[in-house]
């Protein structure tokens, strides 16, 4: 069950902050029933992990409500490249090169989606993305190689270190590289996140309960 209430609350709470920042609704093993009451409260950016179960939710959704917005905040494997592409708007988990080389074979398709760099902060085996050391480096191949245009920077900071450091370097590495978008903040340390100014949160748990 979708929590408006709570929805409205953080709404709220970002326009005392002064901030632009827009709240993805991470509807991932949450029925279609959860995304359609989201939806009648006045929700249109959803946040989904597997391209199938996107397909499943929101293929006909989008068709009929263009207003959605439909962002991968997922890993993506290579060979669900050329599906994700036409579903989603936003790909917030640009990991590695072998994704952005399979990005890079289907531009014609990229005109007004964007995507963000995922970037493994705090060098977590269990993560993927790029070392924070290895981000100018990736970025110049990104754009001078391949081609690809890179709007943002996206991490997740280790569960149990003060989210505060990761994301003041997370900004840091956005302002050296001349990116002004970031995609930091989940359920847990949201209003952290809103003091670097996102321009999205990821909010899951905190609008839909726990996950089927």
């Amino acid at each position: 069950m979708f929590k408006t209430e709570k929805y409205n609350e953080i709404k709220d709470f970002i326009k005392k902050t002064s901030n632009s920042t827009k709240i993805i609704a991470i509807s991932k093993n949450h029925p279609r029933e959860s995304v359609l009451e989201a939806i009648n409260a006045g929700v249109h950016i959803f946040g989904e992990n597997r391209v199938q179960e996107a397909q499943h939710k929101f293929k006909l959704l989008k068709e009929s409500n263009p207003k959605i917005e439909l962002h991968l905040t997922g890993p993506l494997q290579s060979n669900k490249v050329k599906i994700a592409i036409p579903l989603f708007d936003v790909f917030h988990t640009l990991d590695r090169e072998k994704i952005a080389i399979e990005f890079s074979k289907h531009k014609d398709l990229l005109a007004n989606k964007k995507i963000f760099l995922q970037i493994n902060i705090g060098k977590e085996s269990t993560k993927s993305g790029i070392f924070p050391e290895d981000t100018k480096d990736f970025l110049f191949f990104l754009k001078n190689e391949l081609k690809l245009s890179i709007n943002g920077l996206m991490c997740i900071p280790p569960f149990y270190d003060d989210p505060t450091y990761h994301f003041s370097k997370l900004k840091l590495l956005a302002d050296e590289n001349e990116i002004s978008e970031l995609s930091i903040g989940m359920s847990n340390d949201y209003k952290v996140a809103l003091q670097f100014n996102p321009t999205y949160i990821r909010l899951g748990t905190i609008l839909f309960g726990k996950r089927l």
